[in-house]
This record gives structure tokens, C-alpha cells and sequence, in this order.
């Protein structure tokens, strides 16, 4: 299988390219971001592009994928609603389309997060938002989509998170992991399980199309 991974470098990027790139059945994993990850592996090619909203220049390597795990996304704190939109939702939505039209036969995971609103009608910015983005990519017609919704991910293997005000809550909270997952199970996975889920997605597919946190452990 060869995929395509969007917002490698950010927490749930980096949790899905690490379980593409350790697991057998991936024989290629394509990079798309504005930075580059770093790593070095002989099945990971990355292009760095500094406007996602144009993907034509690397159009032409963007056919051949069974599957592509968008990851990418902001925290939604100071910001206003059209900043927001135009990067969870236009964005999402403009690769989105580019993809479904060279790989229609592609399964494309889309990262949530818990509490996205499918109405659309919170009152809260962020949850509507992101559940128009939801609404737009299950609404394309690949020949599957899913959206996966985490609330707390609990970083494993050296995996960081690069919205600082996060990555100091999970830094000072470290030794209180085991205590939250056993008091909160339905609502805290790890990087490692939340990546091996959203491989296991890609590769056999899933009973639903909205995938909450409390499902990634049920052996989806």
C-alpha cells in the first residue's frame, strides 16, 4: 500500500508515519507539508511546499495512493472564525478534492477531534468548524472516508507536540499517564494506538464513518 500523509510533523503525523513506516504492508509513505520531517527512512519521501492551497506544482506525484491521512490542523485559540475556516476547513476541503479527482479509489482519514459538531450549529467555533469539515470530506466520493475524532493522546516514542501550550501540559503531567488513562479509558489513547487504528482504517476499513475516541481501542 502506498500513502500519502498530510501534517507529518504535528503530534498525530508523526504517531501514523511511524506506524506506516515500521509496518510491512506500506511499501511507500509520500510527506506533503510547508516543513519537512526531518526523518530519514527508505520508504519515506517527503516534498515540502510552502502553499498547500496550490498543490499543482507536485500534482503530478499525487496519483498512485490506496490511502491519505490528513493530519493537518491548528488549535483554534486566538483565532478568529474565517482563520480558522480557511485552514480546518478550506484547506481540508481544497486537497481533499484535488486527491478524490487522482485517486478515486483512495480511503482518505481525516483528524478531528472530539466534540466536532456534524450540525454545524454550536455555539461553540471550533466544534461547528470542524464538523463542516467532516460533513465536506465524507461528502466526496472517494471509494471510502473516515473521520477520526481523539480527545487526549498521550505522546509515546519521542513524539511531541508543536503547540507549546499542549506539549507543557503533557510534559508536566507525565508521570500521572497510567493514573488518566485507567480513570478516563474512553477518552485517552496513546500515539501508538491511535496510529495503529488509523492504519488499520486505511488497510481494512471500519463499521462507521465517525470514529470517536472511545472506539480506537475496540480493535477498529
Amino acid at each position: 500500500m502506498n500513502v500519502v500523509l498530510f501534517g507529518a510533523t504535528g503530534m498525530v503525523g508523526q504517531s501514523v508515519l511511524r506506524e506506516c513506516l515500521l509496518d510491512p504492508d506500506v511499501q511507500m509513505v509520500l510527506s506533503v507539508g510547508r516543513s519537512a520531517t526531518g526523518q530519514r527512512h527508505p520508504k519515506l519521501r517527503e516534498l515540502v511546499l510552502p502553499d498547500l492551497f496550490n498543490l499543482a506544482p507536485i500534482e503530478s506525484e499525487l496519483s498512485g495512493f490506496e490511502a491519505c491521512f490528513f493530519c493537518l490542523g491548528v488549535t483554534s485559540v486566538g483565532m478568529n472564525e474565517e482563520s480558522y475556516r480557511r485552514i480546518t476547513h478550506e484547506l481540508t476541503l481544497s486537497v481533499a478534492q484535488t486527491l478524490v479527482r487522482l485517486n478515486p479509489a483512495m480511503t482518505f482519514v481525516f483528524i478531528s477531534g472530539a466534540g466536532a459538531d456534524s450540525t454545524e450549529r454550536s455555539r461553540t467555533m471550533w466544534a461547528r468548524v470542524k464538523g463542516a469539515a467532516e460533513n465536506a470530506v465524507l461528502g466526496l466520493p472517494f471509494q471510502a472516508a473516515y473521520v477520526i475524532r481523539p480527545a487526549v493522546i498521550l505522546p509515546r516514542h519521542g513524539i511531541r507536540s508543536r503547540t507549546k501550550l499542549y506539549q507543557f501540559f503533557l510534559t508536566m503531567f507525565r508521570p500521572f499517564y497510567p493514573i488518566v488513562k485507567a480513570l478516563l479509558p474512553r477518552y485517552v489513547t496513546t500515539t501508538e494506538d491511535l496510529g495503529r487504528a488509523m492504519l488499520r482504517i486505511a488497510k481494512h476499513g471500519a463499521p462507521k464513518p465517525v470514529i470517536e475516541s472511545w472506539d480506537l481501542g475496540g480493535g477498529l
